[in-house]
């Protein structure tokens, strides 16, 4: 009886592994063939060099550097906010905080990511664009500024929770033995810990940008759907997300070179993310072989 227990277990987790698998083979595909019909039409040079893209308008341009110059701007600002914020946070966890404190605070922060991203977004609109441009008067009222600073807040708490992790797990030797050299609270802290828990630090950020770059909302209420060619953080923009809901909820006709866009600016979108992963499975390598 165990044993046909375990069995019906382990066909239950293959079978799991299976749709995972064939769902990813299914997303990519209907990516690669779209976006083969759409560059039938267009050339993928003008796609991947021309500075415009209004597709929805008159005069038709398919340059994706736009929506990836927005893609680019709220993600580097929200990693910004997020990454020295998160990890100071994930230190004072773990190396200064009572650990009473630090079982309150960790689920309070787990709770604020449960927030919905269209709460963020109005947050942005109403509250943060409001204050910045009190401080800096020439702001539009949708900038990229705003929408990346939330971004950043909303990403916190990924950044912190992933980054506690790995300081906890650090072996308690390497920060007796830095303390046996005499080294301080705050030295062992950043030269000891952070540089140990490296490998697992670079995941949360990866995964952190990897949240940023997805994120649709936020940057659909606050940084507006003017693409546009720029790394001016003060103006309105669009993001490769923002444009691909845009479409998907418009009067543009399902199957017309418009609506193709859609999957054309998903696959630039995968492409990107994918290669970022790589880099990142890379450089968390070198550091692992480093610290080993």
């Amino acid at each position: 009886m165990p044993r046909i227990k375990e069995k019906i277990i382990e066909t239950g987790l293959a079978l799991a592994a299976v749709v995972t698998v064939l769902t990813t083979i299914g997303i990519i595909w209907v990516l690669f063939s779209q976006t083969i019909d759409f560059f039938s039409e267009v050339s993928i040079v003008d796609f991947l060099t021309d500075t415009q893209w209004t597709p929805l308008f008159a005069d038709k341009h398919f340059g994706i550097l736009p929506l990836v110059a927005g893609t680019f701007l709220t993600t580097t600002i929200a990693i910004i906010v997020a990454l020295p914020i998160g990890l100071t946070i994930a230190v004072y966890l773990n190396e200064y905080a009572p650990k009473s404190f630090r079982k309150i605070v960790k689920p309070l922060l787990e709770i604020l990511a449960a927030v919905p991203t269209v709460v963020y977004g109005f947050f942005a609109l109403s509250v943060v664009t409001p204050f910045l441009q009190n401080i800096i008067p020439g702001m539009a009222g949708f900038n990229a500024l705003s929408a990346g600073i939330v971004m950043g807040i909303m990403i916190i708490p990924l950044i912190t929770s992933l980054s506690e992790d790995a300081l906890f797990a650090v072996p308690k030797s390497l920060r007796e033995a830095s303390y046996g050299m005499g080294s301080t609270r705050l030295q062992t802290a950043f030269k000891v810990m952070v540089p140990a828990a490296s490998s697992g630090i670079i995941v949360s950020v990866i995964l952190g940008i990897s949240r940023a770059v997805g994120e649709t909302m936020i940057v659909a209420i606050a940084a507006g759907q003017q693409p546009r060619l720029t790394l001016n953080p003060l103006v309105p923009i669009e993001t490769i997300t923002t444009y691909i809901v845009q479409v998907s909820t418009g009067d543009v006709a399902h199957g017309s070179l418009e609506y193709r866009t859609i999957f054309a600016a998903g696959m630039a979108l995968f492409v990107f993310t994918f290669i970022l992963n790589n880099i990142s499975y890379w450089v968390k390598k070198k550091f692992q072989e480093k610290y080993e």
